[in-house]
């Protein structure tokens, strides 16, 4: 049998995927996150040193207008330098050396060598790249530096262009190492790199989060698979033990420590006549009968409880020969979890054993028979020769001439005596004809209606009419029938009914039942009815019932016998409509 059980989490190679794809998402817009927030700020401090470089032109524009000397324009440059975040302001020729510095000392200074100088690729717009600072009396630290073409003489629109044309001529009259020269803006990169450092942070942190979140996801994935697996396994081998012991075919019967009855199978129910429901959860000591609280004591006590043959009484009265066996059940830490009681029914094999000491005794009794049959016939003829002199030689009526007719008799009542012991121990001939059973039940009841009409015993059959033609041996069936019909009038007396019905059954057999409203059987002798030479009557020889049972099993049947006093007696008789042999013969010669 085959348990399935339906899966309710995703394969694990599509969780790790989505897990890692999740991931590599919130990577990739953390990057791009930093990226834009270091753009943000690098876009500041161009629009910073822009204002700056463009404000020192529009002074020197304004300054060569008002004729200033070079140290008032070193001074502008010196006061713009103070604002905050500015490290420096600088010009300098196309080779790199300085011509204004916010740092008087550093002027006549090369800011950048030739070499240097034609890397950066000054231009007319401004450009930046990342450089270092040293200041002195500091450590070095990074410095944002914007650079372009120096470009004061640019005329703009409106008013400033005015002036401008109104000092043409005087702006000739300046050096024009302006129009070589390049201006730098240096600002520090403390905010941007504290910025940074604290994305970074904030970045760092968030995915330490992110990867402990989805190590837990993978972690709660994997415990949740294996609970899954654990948890099916678990209802595989629960479904698996409950077919097990459902269709175990012996009795089966589980306490808890609690001794409570927790488990009752099929065929404990039908053993014991009582429902898994009553007794589910029932106290064993209330339940179950005594004596196996006392087997599951000595199990408790390491006495070993196996295949204990006990008796089992039903509710109904009857007796249940079981076969017992009980032991603990205990944990791997040695903790007593309960009891389980596992038994069978010894009905049948105690009924073989039966079988086969009745057997190994009709043996003996065929040995017995064989040996003495010859010699005892022999001198039996010449007792009952000598009897029958007599009887002639004596007058009639006379007490030797009656004695001879008893010697005569129990002659030939123990030469029958000799010859029903051979014929129960002699293999068997068997004439099967296909014959209608209806017909030799009929025929039977009409060879003992007179002497049930004599003692006003009425007579009752029941025929199937399905069951046509059957396999058997008429004129041994016959004596079957006769003898159980003899043995029923004699129990009946006088006043009773004698009823013998025939069906069909499911199994392909036909079931003769012959009931009689005797005085019925002692308990005490019911089962010794069919044992040789067993008999309740004066004249009986107690080889009747013997024969009877012998040629049903010839028929490769069964007899069974209920009786209950003084309701009377009820014999079975179930027979196969065909004999194997015969089967047999028949795909032979097909």
């Amino acid at each position: 049998m085959e348990f399935k059980t339906k899966s309710t989490l995703l394969p694990a190679w599509i969780a790790i995927a989505a897990v890692a794809l999740l991931l590599g998402i919130i990577i990739t817009l953390a990057i791009k996150d930093l990226q834009r927030g270091r753009e943000v700020e690098i876009q500041t401090l161009r629009e910073k040193s822009a204002v700056l470089m463009s404000s020192f032109e529009s002074g020197a524009r304004t300054g060569m207008g008002m004729r200033w000397r070079h140290d008032q324009r070193q001074t502008l440059l010196e006061e713009m330098a103070y604002q905050p975040n500015v490290l420096y302001i600088a010009i300098t020729d196309r080779s790199g050396r300085i011509l204004a510095h916010s740092d008087p000392q550093r002027v006549g200074q090369q800011l950048y060598s030739p070499q240097q100088m034609a890397e950066l690729k000054v231009s007319s717009d401004a450009q930046w790249h990342m450089t270092t600072f040293d200041e002195p009396q500091a450590q070095q630290q990074n410095a944002f530096e914007a650079y372009r073409w120096f470009k004061p003489l640019k005329r703009g629109s409106g008013h400033s262009g005015h002036m401008m044309n109104r000092s043409r001529m005087q702006e000739a009259a300046e050096p024009q190492d302006d129009e070589q020269a390049v201006i730098f803006a240096a600002l520090d990169t403390v905010a941007l790199d504290a910025a940074q450092a604290k994305d970074m942070r904030n970045t760092s942190i968030l995915l330490s989060i992110l990867l402990l979140l989805a190590l837990a996801s993978l972690l709660a994935l994997f415990w949740g698979r294996r609970y899954q697996r654990s948890s099916q396994q678990l209802q595989d081998s629960r479904a698996f033990s409950s077919e097990i012991i459902s269709n175990l075919p012996m009795g089966l019967i589980t306490t808890n420590d609690q001794h409570q009855i927790r488990v009752v199978n099929h065929a404990a129910e039908v053993m014991l006549g009582c429902s898994a429901a009553e007794l589910f959860g029932q106290p064993s000591h209330q339940a179950l009968p005594a004596e196996w609280q006392q087997l599951a004591q000595k199990s408790s006590q390491g006495q070993p409880i196996i295949e204990q043959d006990i008796d089992h009484r039903l509710a109904g009265g009857q007796s249940l020969p079981l076969s017992l066996s009980v032991a603990n059940i205990v944990n791997h830490s040695g903790h007593f979890l309960g009891n389980v009681f596992i038994f069978r029914d010894m009905r049948e094999i105690r009924q073989l054993q039966e079988e086969i000491r009745r057997k190994e005794k009709l043996a003996a009794i065929g040995d017995l028979a064989a040996g003495v049959a010859h010699e005892i016939r022999n001198p039996l003829s010449s007792i009952k020769g000598f009897a029958k002199y007599f009887a002639d030689r004596s007058p009639a009526g006379s007490e030797q001439h009656e004695l001879a007719k008893v010697m005569a008799k129990e002659v030939d009542r123990l030469n029958r005596v000799i010859t029903e012991l051979l014929a129960l121990v002699r293999p068997a001939d068997l004439c099967l004809q296909r014959v209608a059973i209806n017909e030799v039940i009929e025929h039977s009841l009409h060879l003992i209606r007179q002497d049930a009409e004599s003692n006003n015993i009425a007579l009752r059959s029941r025929c199937d009419e399905a069951l046509s033609l059957v396999e058997i041996d008429p004129d041994r069936l016959t004596q079957v029938l006769l003898n159980l019909y003899l043995n029923a009038i004699q129990a009946i007396g006088s006043d009773g009914v004698l009823e013998v019905d025939v069906e069909a059954t499911k199994e392909g057999a036909m079931r003769i039942t012959v009931c009689d409203s005797g005085a019925g059987i002692p308990p005490d002798e019911l089962g010794k009815i069919f044992n040789p030479y067993f008999t309740t009557k004066a004249a009986g020889t107690g080889l009747g019932l013997t024969m009877v049972q012998k040629v049903i099993e010839e028929h490769q049947g069964t007899i069974a016998v209920t009786s209950s006093q003084p309701t009377g007696t009820r014999f079975e008789i179930v027979i196969p409509l065909r004999h194997n042999n015969l089967q047999g013969e028949a795909h032979a010669d097909a």
